[in-house]
């Protein structure tokens, strides 16, 4: 039988204390971005330093990714239970083991390569895992609070997101400039203050308790929204994942993958005989969205640093400026963001957001000088409300789903970056190194043997979970060719100069390869458009009974809860 929940009056929202845990939330989010920048800094540093190739930095940037989605789902999935504050301490005390441990491998470096690239990795995995426990509160903790504005809200609570950016950004360029060299534990310890001071600032206060909890949904209800569907998207991006991660870069037994493959069944069978659900389709839909979307904003932002990196040295400005301009377009507009929802509406913001990514991606893959700075703003404008809208739409869509719908959405989209994303950017760059390579004649000439047959000769086969295989150029092999033909010294750093500059500023390119995310994106924002015009407008279910605030886009229908 199916009844409707009765109207209640929706919780009051900004008060003090309402306030006060916004802005606790607000700072929680920032750390989480003083974690990614302080590594996305650092990828060629420590590729440098411990002798990565652009796909194997990409693995290493990847590990700080991914299992935020294994925190974030985990908590979701048990955060009625144990309450919002347990999340949060989880989320501290993984945000100070990652400095402690990030800090320490950088001594440890001194002595041992291998230990301190141990502790790196491991160290990321950990933050990861932080930066996962803090979604898993903040994003249902305010859709909860201001359940009348979700999308308005949602978009200025992941404001701090890009002002994290810029303040860790700013801070990492000055040290770069002022204290070139300073130690890059500082730039990796630098998450530590932050974290105190959201922790200080929460962990006395008192949390909500979550929309569908009040509604009186049952936990398998929200468990149907996900559905099948969801479960199996999940699975399959956990079994290239475990294959990675306990592979190390190498191979593993096709026992071993089966064994994989079998825990990843098991999940699918066991959710869906509990919930006997295929799941809600549009949810299923927006999170086959979310996969590009990850990579588009999340992915870009951490290789942009490094992408731009030679075209930067050669037009004498910092390539971290790209970053930290794109993210104060993303803070102020995201202030803003209720004015601007009301006038395009969710997804029409969606889809306007994604043709602008589209066009800054593109233009910024050639652009040189001024049109850099005209390419990052169009780049800025578009990633922009991605994230917060997205799950402002999955909230108002499936309210039923809690905290599950909201946060397994973002899970997927960090897990989906992390483990397809940030390495196939990585073998985007190479690719793109090699193609370079190879049409310019002059080195061909000054290098015999470098290009053969139209192919680049000093390169190794490689591949990511045995995979997505990939040609990575063999820089040993190209430094004892450039030795044997040039035997003077500064001849051959001369040659060796010119090869880095032209694979420097070839990986540019590859943002040029990484626009078709969005356009997925946009053809699939027109047709929810044209779906929900089927449906008479685009609505939000509301489970309390109370009507959004919004009339030009949302109906506030009350959502029907199974009794």
């Amino acid at each position: 039988m199916t009844t409707a929940v009765s109207a209640q009056a929706p919780p009051k929202s900004g008060t003090s204390a309402d306030m006060l845990l916004f802005w606790g939330c607000f700072l929680a989010l920032i750390t989480t971005a003083f974690s990614f920048v302080g590594r996305l800094f650092l990828v060629n540093t420590w590729a440098a330093e411990f002798n990565l190739d652009p796909a194997q930095a990409g693995r290493l940037a990847g590990i700080g990714i991914w299992p935020f989605a294994f925190s974030i789902i985990f908590f979701s999935l048990v955060i009625d239970k144990i309450g919002y504050k347990t999340a949060m301490v989880c989320a501290f005390l993984g945000h100070m083991l990652w400095a402690t441990m990030a800090v320490g491998a950088y001594f440890v470096a001194q002595t041992d390569k291998a230990a301190a690239f141990n502790l790196l990795y491991w160290g990321s995995l950990v933050c990861a895992l932080a930066n996962g426990s803090v979604e898993s509160f903040i994003n249902p903790v305010v859709a909860t609070m201001f359940n009348r504005e979700k999308t308005k809200w949602l978009n200025i609570l992941h404001a701090g997101w890009p002002g994290g950016l810029v303040v860790t950004g700013l801070l990492l360029i000055a040290i770069d400039s002022l204290a070139k060299d300073s130690p890059w534990a500082i730039k990796v310890g630098l998450i530590s203050v932050p974290s105190l001071v959201y922790f200080l600032m929460l962990v006395g206060l008192k949390f909500p308790e979550n929309e569908r909890v009040k509604a009186g949904v049952t936990y398998r209800e929200m468990l149907q929204e996900f559905g099948i569907a969801g479960a199996v998207l999940v699975s399959v991006l956990v079994v290239l994942q475990l294959i990675d991660f306990f592979s190390q870069g190498g191979t593993l037994s096709t026992t071993t993958k089966l064994g994989f493959v079998a825990i990843g069944v098991a999940i699918v069978v066991a959710f869906g005989a509990y919930t006997r659900s295929f799941g809600r389709p549009v949810l299923i839909f927006l999170i086959l969205i979310m996969i590009p979307l990850a990579t588009t904003e999340i992915g870009t932002d951490g290789w942009i640093t490094a992408i731009m990196e030679g075209v930067a040295g050669q037009q004498g400005f910092h390539p971290g400026w790209i970053l930290v301009y794109t993210s104060a377009i993303m803070l102020v507009l995201r202030f803003f963001a209720g004015p601007i929802v009301h006038a395009f509406s969710p997804l029409g913001l969606l889809a306007c957001s994604a043709l602008l990514a589209v066009l800054g991606l593109t233009y910024l893959s050639t652009a040189e000088g001024a049109a850099i700075l005209v390419a990052a703003t169009l780049y800025g404008f578009g990633k922009t409300f991605f994230w917060p809208t997205m799950l402002g739409v999955v909230s108002e869509q499936c309210p039923k789903g809690g905290a599950l719908t909201l946060n397994a959405i973002s899970g997927i989209g960090m897990l989906a970056v992390g483990t397809l994303g940030f390495p196939y950017i990585g073998t985007l760059q190479t690719k793109n190194q090699q193609e370079a390579l190879v049409a310019n004649a002059d080195l061909a000439k000054k290098v015999p043997g470098m290009v053969v047959d139209g192919q680049l000769q000093p390169l190794t086969e490689k591949s990511i979970y045995e995979v997505i295989s990939y040609k990575t150029i063999d820089d040993k092999a190209l430094e004892e060719l450039l030795a044997r033909q040039y035997p003077n010294e500064s001849e051959r750093s001369a040659v060796a100069n010119e090869i880095k500059q032209v694979r420097d500023r070839s990986t540019q390119k590859a943002l040029r390869d990484m626009a078709v995310f969005p356009v997925f994106m946009f053809v699939s924002y027109i047709v929810l458009i044209l779906y929900f015009k089927t449906k008479g407008g685009y609505q939000a279910e509301v489970l309390t009974g109370h009507s959004a605030q919004d009339e030009k886009f949302t109906g506030g229908v009350e959502g029907p809860v199974e009794a």
